[in-house]
């Protein structure tokens, strides 16, 4: 990297990293950004005192003599610095690609989660059963701790669960982790990527140079299909993972219990009991396949059983994640604002037999049909706001048309108390309220973290047990 000039594009949570690693190793590095608030100048004025420049405000040209591109997740392929960029033959690597072949000879091996959904709590399910294993480890990537700070940090590590995005796999083309899993796939960030092919290719990329598992989803075919199309390694194994009773090379729930028919002698005939299905917190379906993905990484880089059922135990999920608010007049309340879009709010739903639910928000593209017509017999009623709600209204007059609905069209900061209180009106003894909004959050909210927050604060000013008006 010495006296290489570096472009590194975009500021915030890798670009500073990037620009300070890619410094101290002695390259040229210029940092441009297309904005120039006051956070940017902020960032830009703590490179400027190491004597990297900064461009703010001018993201679309590429500077003279550049001769690598280091990009932050974000940025579209198809920006003009990009453009510019691939016409001049230089290579585009992200934050990942960059931790990655800065990488020391002896460096930790990466287990690395991509999918639509569920990513971030697999990882750190992971971490955890890694941690009761007795190795050093850590949940970076997408999950707030920048991978190239645990790569090139002071610490060292046995093994890292790495999460992936499709922004970053799609910049990182050289990563070969030890093994990974595609948890799901469905229509997502279709705006950045193009199409779902293209989406789904750069999921797939996390499979490439595999050496002992790609796991994947049994109920959702077209994570085998990424397996099926990965170069691996000789030797490299597909493991399933299922909520249903596992066949061979397979993980899956027998009786309450998760069992592993992959990495167990004469899997033909045999398999190990890891935990029980308790021991996933919360057990809705979809976290217990969580549970089951990272069971079936841990497995393959070799952990004893008792590290599974351990380190399921320790863990605890991260907030806004189908997390229970409290029970009030028995009627259960839960945030779960993280389901942004509809492949998230299906699972959310499944996980609760008579559910009010509380949705909407900004829709991103995405349609409603599928998502209601699968949950119309769970509905006691629904409470609708944000800026896209109308596509949920509509598919619900469509597919659940018994469903009583609530719009709200206030987008004021009460909003969310308005919508728990018109839930509250709708449940009744049994029912769960559930924020699952299906939906981003930008509209009404700084972030899905602040939309869940506020649902809970509401939930909390519900009058006591036994006060509730007549």
């Amino acid at each position: 990297m010495k006296d290489t000039a570096v472009t590194v594009a975009g500021l915030g949570v890798s670009g500073v990293p990037a620009a300070k690693v890619l410094h101290g190793l002695g390259a040229r590095v210029t940092v441009v950004n297309g904005t120039a608030g006051e956070r940017q100048q902020a960032e830009a004025a703590e490179l400027e005192a190491l004597g990297i420049p900064v461009r703010l405000g001018d993201g679309d040209t590429l500077p003279a003599g550049t001769e690598l591109v280091v990009t932050s997740p974000g940025w579209k392929p198809t920006s003009p610095l990009f453009r510019a960029a691939e016409e001049a033959g230089l290579e585009i690597w992200g934050d990942v690609e960059l931790a990655w072949r800065l990488r020391g000879p002896n460096a930790a091996p990466w287990l690395a989660v991509t999918g639509t959904n569920g990513k971030t709590t697999t990882t750190r399910m992971l971490a955890a059963i890694l941690e009761a294993a007795g190795l050093r480890t850590a949940a970076v990537g997408n999950i707030g701790v920048s991978v190239l700070d645990a790569v090139l940090g002071e610490r060292e590590y046995d093994v890292l669960a790495v999460e992936l995005s499709s922004y970053q796999l799609h910049w990182a083309p050289s990563i070969r982790p030890h093994s990974a899993a595609v948890l799901n796939l469905a229509p997502d960030h279709l705006d950045w990527h193009g199409s779902m092919a293209a989406y789904a290719a750069d999921k797939g990329r996390v499979y490439h140079g595999n050496k002992v598992a790609c796991v994947y989803n049994v109920a959702d075919p077209a994570t085998e299909d990424l397996v099926r199309a990965a170069d691996v390694e000789e030797g490299c194994r597909a493991i399933g993972f299922t909520l249903g009773a596992p066949r061979p090379s397979q993980f899956g729930v027998v009786d309450g219990i998760l069992v592993d028919r992959a990495f167990v002698a004469d899997r033909q005939r045999n398999a190990q009991e890891l935990a029980e299905t308790g021991d996933v917190n919360p057990p809705a379906p979809h976290n217990i396949a969580n549970a089951l993905a990272a069971a079936a990484l841990a497995r393959a880089y070799g952990v004893p059983p008792e590290a599974v059922r351990d380190g399921l135990r320790a863990f605890r999920p991260d907030a806004h994640r189908i997390a229970e608010v409290a029970v009030v007049d028995g009627v259960t309340y839960v945030d779960d604002s993280k389901a942004t879009n509809t492949h998230a709010a299906e699972a959310s739903l499944a996980a609760y037999p008579s559910v009010v639910w509380l949705a909407g928000g900004l829709a991103k593209g995405a349609t409603f049909d599928d998502l209601v017509r699968g949950a119309a017999d769970r509905l006691r009623g629904a409470v609708l706001f944000g800026a896209d709600r109308a596509l949920v209204r509509d598919a619900l007059a469509r597919h659940a048309p018994q469903v009583p609905v609530v719009d709200l069209e206030r987008t004021d900061t009460g909003a969310m108390a308005a919508a728990v209180a018109a839930a509250r009106g709708l449940a009744c003894p049994g029912d769960t309220v559930l924020l699952a909004p299906a939906c981003a959050s930008m509209d009404m909210f700084t972030n899905y973290n602040v939309r869940g927050d506020m649902f809970a604060d509401a939930v909390r000013a519900l009058p006591a047990t036994g006060d509730r008006p007549a």
